[in-house]
């Protein structure tokens, strides 16, 4: 059983302890999480976002319920122990039915929310930031009250709520990512900080969630950090060090820091021991997977199969055929746009490794490279850095390794070494 306090109270004291949250629905992905968290022990928090997983399906076509018992069986699969793992919701509210009246976005996020806390979800960021029905921003008091409206809804319906804990504030990208290439960062202030917990918990008193109060462990907050298409903004700890020196003030609660994807180690260590205890990242992990299944193209290419698996080829014209997911994304003339599809940091490609003819694609590609068909020399050519001796040709354990090129890097960072586990 993950003791999460434990490490929270480390962190506070000082201690460079934090927490990576995977959020991911590639089932790739989610087996090289899987098989780190059996090799290492390590605790591992798993999550889904509202856009992915909701009751009409979100783009992965799976409600919480499907979602938790898709990843139970990846978990039995690599020997993973359910108490290993922290299953989180990511932006619980609204924002799916944003462009609908309060009334009715706020009635499905109130069935969202319960969906994910019924079905075992304990990670609960709840977010209703955003404005709705083209209504004006709402305020730091409305955010409040419709936070814990949502947290009320999470309370009655969970197997255990004392096993629940809440991720409050929202300063953060807008799910799915930038639309436009940010030029600069402001770091969340002090004074809005303060604002966002203090309108919490007042909400949360006159709704009677004190007991729910008590498992609120995080703060969302702007530390500094974003990436857009083919640009990274790195943390600067000095500019951070005001909000990292607040929170010590108020007894229990870390940061958490979102969109920390594609920073770099030493970057993601500072952000931890400036008390982002937890650590989102998504994009850069099937950043890490889009590159490897590249890779594996280029073998299969020059290995010409009879039945070649045209990957690449096939997605690209499922991005044209289909454009929905980079539409409002990527601008520039078609040469500017086809790298950007394939290569830029924001990685919309995501969207589409589920679509019927990729995920065909996808199968007959690691079909045409399984059974030896890979030497090393080759497997060396596309995969740099493996170390002789310990070249796989396995197309599923190359994937698996690079993938896991982002999955160590964000433990190490948070302080969870293969000796410490």
């Amino acid at each position: 059983m993950i003791d999460l306090h434990a490490l929270i109270a480390e962190n506070r004291g000082g201690a460079a302890r934090g927490l990576p949250c995977f959020c991911t629905a590639n089932e790739h992905v989610l087996r090289a999480i899987l098989s780190h968290a059996a090799r290492t022990g390590a605790p591992t928090v798993i999550e889904a976002t509202c856009n992915q997983v909701n009751q009409d399906g979100g783009y992965t076509g799976m409600t919480p319920q499907d979602f938790i018992t898709w990843l139970t069986r990846l978990a039995e699969d690599a020997g993973v122990s359910a108490d290993a793992l922290i299953l989180g919701g990511d932006h619980l509210g609204p924002n799916p039915w944003r462009k609908e009246p309060e009334r009715t976005a706020m009635a499905k996020a109130r069935e969202l929310v319960r969906l994910y806390a019924a079905a075992g979800f304990r990670k609960i960021h709840l977010d209703a930031s955003m404005p709705l029905g083209g209504e004006a921003p709402p305020s730091f008091e409305t955010i409040a009250e419709r936070a814990a409206d949502l947290c009320a809804v999470a309370e009655e319906h969970a197997p255990d709520p004392s096993r629940l804990i809440y991720i409050i504030g929202t300063e953060v990208p807008i799910p799915g990512g930038e639309t436009e290439e940010p030029d600069a960062l402001d770091v969340t202030s002090v004074e809005r900080f303060e604002r966002t917990v203090k309108t919490h918990r007042d909400a949360f008193a006159r709704r009677g969630l004190d007991a729910a109060w008590g498992r609120i462990v995080s703060v969302v907050t702007q530390p500094g950090v974003d990436f857009g298409h083919s640009s990274v903004f790195p943390f600067a700890p000095a500019a951070a060090r005001p909000l990292a020196a607040a929170i010590e003030a108020v007894p229990g609660l870390v940061f958490e820091a979102h969109s920390t994807d594609y920073q770099p180690t030493a970057s993601l260590r500072a952000l931890v021991e400036n008390h982002f205890f937890f650590l989102k990242v998504g994009p850069e992990l099937t950043f890490r997977f889009r590159e490897a299944v590249f890779a594996l193209a280029g073998i299969e290419a020059l290995l010409s199969p009879a039945d070649p698996s045209g990957i690449v080829q096939v997605i690209a014209d499922r991005m044209t055929a289909d454009d929905a997911h980079w539409r409002d994304y990527y601008r520039g003339d078609a040469r500017q746009v086809a790298l950007l599809q394939r290569f830029s940091y924001s990685d919309r490609i995501r969207y589409y490794w589920s679509d019927p003819a990729v995920a065909r694609a996808l199968d007959r590609l690691l079909a045409n490279l399984s059974g030896g068909a890979m030497s090393e020399t080759l497997v060396s050519q596309f995969f740099a850095g493996l170390d002789f001796g310990e070249i796989p040709t396995d197309p599923r354990a190359l994937i698996e390794g690079h993938v896991a090129r982002c999955v160590t890097r964000y433990f190490d960072a948070a302080g969870h070494r293969p000796e410490d586990t």
